[in-house]
């Protein structure tokens, strides 16, 4: 385990400048606002979708825990649920109070606590922490400010932090990656109360379960995006990737595909082991996706509290990118590269252009993908027809994250902004890149381009994988 900040936490805190530090552009183009209604429908839209992380937030702490179990510290690998609450409240206020509108400062006593690169995951459980109920007064009065001064922000042309509501943007999607790391954690208490099971997960009447895989011919295609004012600097500028031919899996790697990797012997044949992979294996003992055991009956899994039947026909989940690597090599297969994954997912041949999402531009609904913790886990193959790529590739959007072979990188013309902790400390071979979102991913962070990012050890998310390889093979 890291002994410096983890980098899972990928949002840290920040000491963003004066506004009047940063350039005009930011180094971001121009972008229309994403609500063609203009300011006031974009300050609706902000409200309503602050509101929202909030009671999504406030729904996986203080609803529904008692103090004791909030200021735990249930794993090393995880912060205690209350330093989770604060530091959204912490970083709302640096960057909607301080940063974008220039306010005076709420608690800048409390930064350094809230900081994730000066607090490592493992230590944040001995620090002077505001209670449950100080974290949830703290919020409320940050909130409270943040929306008297939405009212006065302007998003037209001027400081790059407010235009198109980025800054907005940012501090929203903030909150539901917080979130969803709040889930990891939950997943990871020994016991306590269950959270509410959500949906069902099955695939609709009639839906077919796709298997087999689709060839995407060679070619070029746009990769990234220089036009969706909400987006991450790591995710631009748009630029163009050409590919050589190959196979993309119709849908993620099975429950009961592993299963058959697994009683093949593969955890134990070298064979199909990077260097790193048996290393890890060796340092581990591991020989099942976390959360599974074994019984006389088959294979179990513990999800948030409940014990229960592997179900054979949702994607596996809770592999690290070893396992996935060792288990595409014994399929005669490999993991797709970062941009196989995104061209199978948003290139249209029909048109040429890359779209937002597989399904095209417009924002995710139930039909298209199990997003937002809507269930607590994925959903079955075949449960999401209408979210399908033109290609025929279905559920890239949602479910599992999904490993891929590419180390974290920037893109060609890539300009850290509004502060390189987000993403460029990050960039080298030490991460691998994952597409795609989870069943707890919120649709803001779930877009075709959304780049997340780990070490190819960890289980505690949310992630499986999906089968590529070259069209030439076999």
């Amino acid at each position: 385990m890291s002994t410096g900040p983890d980098p899972a936490d990928h949002r840290p805190a920040g000491r963003p400048a004066d506004p009047a530090d940063h350039r005009p552009d930011g180094g971001r183009p121009a972008e229309r606002p994403p609500d063609p209604g203009g300011a006031d429908r974009l300050r609706e839209r902000i409200a309503a979708e602050l509101d929202s992380a909030r009671t999504r937030s406030r729904g996986l702490t203080v609803d529904a825990l008692a103090d004791a179990a909030l200021v735990a510290q249930h794993s090393p690998l995880m912060s205690p649920l209350v330093w989770d609450l604060a530091h959204i409240g912490n970083y709302e206020e640096q960057w909607l109070l301080r940063a974008a509108v220039g306010g005076q400062a709420l608690r800048p006593d409390i930064d350094v606590l809230y900081d994730a690169f000066e607090n490592p995951r493992a230590s944040r459980v001995e620090l002077p922490l505001l209670s449950p109920e100080e974290a949830v007064a703290y919020n409320e009065r940050v909130r409270s400010r943040v929306l008297d001064t939405l009212a006065d922000a302007r998003f037209g042309p001027g400081p790059a932090l407010l235009a198109d509501g980025f800054v907005y943007g940012m501090v929203i999607q903030h909150e539901h990656q917080h979130d969803e790391t709040m889930l990891a954690t939950h997943q990871l208490r020994a016991d306590g109360p269950l959270l509410p099971e959500g949906d069902a997960a099955g695939a609709p009447p009639g839906a077919r379960h796709p298997g087999g895989e689709v060839l995407v011919d060679a070619g070029p295609f746009t990769m990234g995006t220089s036009a969706d004012p909400w987006t991450y600097d790591n995710e631009r500028p748009a630029h163009t990737v050409s590919l050589p031919a190959f196979h993309i899996d119709v849908r993620a790697v099975s429950n009961a595909e592993y299963q058959e990797f697994m009683a093949a012997g593969g955890y134990d044949d070298p064979r199909w082991w990077s260097e790193d992979g048996r290393a890890w294996l060796d340092r581990t003992g591991v020989r099942a996706p976390a959360f599974w055991t074994a019984d006389g009956a088959g294979w179990q899994r513990r999800r948030f509290g409940r014990v229960e039947p592997v179900p054979p026909d949702e994607p596996v989940q809770h592999v690290c990118c070893h396992e996935a690597e060792a288990y595409a090599r014994w399929a005669g297969k490999r993991l797709p590269t970062e941009a196989e994954w995104e061209k199978a997912a948003r290139y249209d041949p029909a048109t040429g252009r890359s779209r937002r999402f597989p399904w095209g531009d417009a924002e995710p609904g139930p039909d298209h993908a199990n997003l937002g913790q809507r269930r607590l886990g994925p959903a079955a193959a075949g449960a999401h027809p209408a979210g399908a790529s033109p290609l025929g590739v279905h559920q890239l959007i949602g479910d599992v994250w999904e490993w891929t072979s590419t180390d974290f990188h920037g893109y060609p013309g890539f300009a850290a902004f509004p502060y390189r902790e987000y993403s460029e400390v990050f960039f080298g071979p030490g991460h691998k890149v994952l597409r795609g979102g989870s069943w707890a991913t919120h649709a803001t962070a779930a877009r075709g381009t959304f780049r997340n990012w780990d070490l190819p050890v960890r289980r505690q998310i949310f992630a499986g994988f999906r089968c590529a390889r070259d069209a030439e093979a076999r």
